[in-house]
């Protein structure tokens, strides 16, 4: 049997990567968990929780999964792209995706640009942008004290890329506002795997599984979990 751990971003949800998921339910029998990350969710709770929270949290839906299941893939979006990093390091999993795995953040000319995009919206329409939603969320609703521990989870894993040695997909939308490009290269770069593949999606933003590319990038990522050997 497979099982598939699905994880999201920083201030997020299992909403972030539900579209993969349900495609994912459709085509194949997999075992597929997505986890709620302590604080996260629709309602945030981030105050007092410590980067070592999501690690453990991470853990324990790995270690469930493993019991039932032969072959583990990992998906991380966003900081979860970071926590499937460090999973990756420390247990025997087959597969490993990274959908804008945020090693770095905030894209300044992506933000700029995506802030003078609000603007030709109009600012009677800005409450309903869903760029400016995003935006308020990640920088209004959030605590300093998570995005300090927020900053000690990368810091703690970036040492860990070299030992990755797991084949894993590396995915990054080209308007990402929130990770930039370099991010990409630079897993792709440090990561031990033998077998890595970097895929750009032209059109989508930060929220790669509801993005535009979206069929696109869930069919690549199909095709990555299913294939044997090299790719």
């Amino acid at each position: 049997m497979i099982g598939c751990l699905c994880i999201h971003g920083f201030t997020g949800s299992p909403e972030e990567v539900a579209p993969l998921v349900e495609y994912l339910q459709k085509r194949t029998d997999w075992v597929i968990k997505t986890p709620t990350l302590p604080g996260h969710g629709e309602q945030l709770q981030l105050r007092g929780i410590t980067y070592d929270q999501w690690f453990q949290a991470a853990e324990e839906e790995l270690q469930a999964l493993m019991e039932k299941c032969k072959t583990i893939y990992v998906i991380g979006f966003s900081m979860g792209g970071v926590i499937a990093v460090y999973l990756a390091e420390k247990y025997k999993i087959d597969k490993l995706v990274l959908l804008s795995a945020a090693f770095y953040y905030i894209n300044p000319r992506q933000f700029i640009k995506d802030i003078h995009e609000m603007v030709r919206d109009g600012w009677r329409r800005l409450r309903e942008n869903p760029l400016f939603i995003r935006y308020k969320n990640k920088i209004f609703a959030t605590p300093l004290t998570a995005i300090l521990e927020f900053r000690k989870l990368v810091n703690k894993v970036r040492p860990l890329l070299p030992h990755v040695d797991v084949p894993v997909l590396i995915v990054q939308g080209e308007k990402d506002g929130i990770v930039p490009l370099k991010s990409a290269y630079y897993l792709y770069e440090k990561i031990g795997s033998a077998k890595k593949k970097l895929l750009f999606l032209p059109a989508s933003y930060h929220h790669v599984c509801h993005g535009p590319d979206r069929y696109v990038l869930f069919t690549e990522i199909e095709k990555f979990l299913l294939e044997n050997g090299n790719y």
